[in-house]
């Protein structure tokens, strides 16, 4: 009987046979090395005029603005909402550095630090 694991060659496909370098193309009309690049929206020949350029700049300055405008209300209002959250799911101030400890001030009155030093 045959071993499974050994099929037998002859069922095979042989790829000795083919050369890398003979592998052709899908279509076979493609040719890379000739072919002209087609821009899909390409430069112009000539410099348009000053008062074009001047209208172009103006409109890339007013959509700068607008887009940094933007950019800025929505981190603010972000930064808003996430303290309102940590405001609603604390209970209290999230920011530690606004926190108000009365344990820590009443420890450093100075009538606690004239008694600290009578006792010492």
């Amino acid at each position: 009987m045959t071993d499974p694991q050994n099929p037998n060659p002859r069922d095979l496909p042989s790829s000795s046979n083919e050369n890398p370098t003979d592998i052709k193309p899908g279509n076979g009309s493609a040719n890379y090395s000739n072919q002209k690049v087609h821009f899909p929206n390409p430069p112009e020949s000539t410099n348009p005029d000053p008062a074009t350029l001047r209208e172009q700049w103006r409109f890339a300055i007013k959509q700068y603005s607008k887009w940094y405008s933007h950019a800025w209300g929505t981190a603010i209002l972000a930064g808003v909402s996430f303290f309102a959250l940590g405001w609603f799911i604390k209970g209290s101030n999230p920011l530690p550095s606004f926190k108000t400890d009365d344990s820590s001030s009443s420890s450093s009155s100075p009538s606690n630090d004239a008694k600290e030093k009578a006792t010492q």
